[in-house]
């Protein structure tokens, strides 16, 4: 360590020959991720032969190259210690099952009592800096009000080796949900691409595909209930309110979902009774790839409390 900074010297490998830069340090350097090279290339801390390289400089074989790295800056939101249910944890990364009304990240109206401030508190010392600072890796999110499993990465590796894995849509997420009325058929696909409502900034809405982002939502009927369904969302790709936007504009909305439905005569007192106040909708598995291990990983949540309370209410 050098004032606060770490030094690195590595002489690139034969095998790199041909490669980009940034890639083949990425390789010879699995704790920092391409896209952190990336940005310290740009701000003049990596040299080649004493030069400094652009990350798309080929690769010949055998040079030596030097790379400072900063020490991560303190993220901005504070630590707290805010109870986690942890589901695994090792080195890399966390799996957690988060409850409904808390939200992921910090953001304007919710700057603390957040899921980061929660993990900074309970991974001091122990996470990603991919991008400058230190925090936790918020690689995916679910809603505030929606409960269940999330990953976050700790370390770069972690970060970008699940990023990839989001971006693939390799990773595996299934989702619980009960919605007003039965859909017919009892299981299809939803593909409706997503963007900004135009009016409601809020809300997402179904989009024109040059103007949204490509979604697709498979869904299989559970069980019938009254004037409802218990339905299971597999999501092929994971778009800001993807389930909610996609089963509202196909005719069965969420129950207890104040942004993209009404509640229905038949259900309304039925909330009332149960003082159900959020989206009827729980991220119930995940699976992935460890991205160091290469081990493959699947976790379950039970229903929460409350969604199993709403459903034996709703049973015929």
């Amino acid at each position: 360590m050098n004032g606060g900074k770490s030094n690195i010297s590595i002489v690139l490998s034969d095998a790199a020959a041909g490669q980009r830069l940034d890639r083949a340090l990425a390789d010879a350097l699995p704790g920092l991720s391409r896209e952190r090279l990336k940005a310290l290339m740009l701000e003049g801390a990596v040299t080649v032969a004493g030069k400094r390289p652009t990350p798309s400089l080929k690769v010949a074989g055998g040079e030596q190259v030097c790379v400072t790295v900063p020490e991560a800056a303190p993220a901005t939101a504070e630590p707290q210690a805010i109870p986690l249910s942890i589901v695994h944890e090792d080195d890399d990364l966390i799996v957690l099952d988060k409850p409904a009304g808390l939200v992921v990240h910090p953001a304007a109206g919710n700057l603390d009592g957040t899921l980061v401030n929660a993990l900074l508190h309970h991974c001091a010392g122990r996470l990603s800096g991919i991008g400058g600072v230190a925090r936790p890796g918020i690689v995916h999110r679910i809603d505030k009000d929606t409960s269940g499993l999330l990953v976050i990465a700790k370390t770069d590796l972690a970060h970008e080796g699940l990023a990839k894995q989001f971006a693939a849509h390799s990773i595996g997420r299934r989702y619980l949900a009960v919605v007003a009325g039965r859909p017919s058929p009892l299981a299809g696909r939803i593909e409706g691409a997503i963007g900004r409502h135009p009016v409601h900034r809020k809300k997402m809405d179904i989009v024109s595909p040059g103007k949204g982002k490509h979604a697709v939502t498979h869904y299989r009927t559970l069980a019938p209930l009254k004037d409802a369904a218990l339905v299971e969302c597999r999501l092929e790709t994971g778009r800001t309110h993807q389930v909610r936007v996609h089963l509202a504009s196909s005719g069965h909305a969420l129950l207890g979902d104040p942004l993209y439905g009404r509640a229905r005569a038949t259900h309304r007192d039925i909330l009332k009774s149960l003082g159900f106040g959020r989206q009827a909708l729980h991220a119930r598995s995940l699976q992935f790839v460890h991205p160091r291990t290469q081990e493959n990983l699947a976790f379950e949540s039970p229903v929460p409390s409350d969604i199993q309370e709403l459903i034996e209410a709703l049973a015929v």
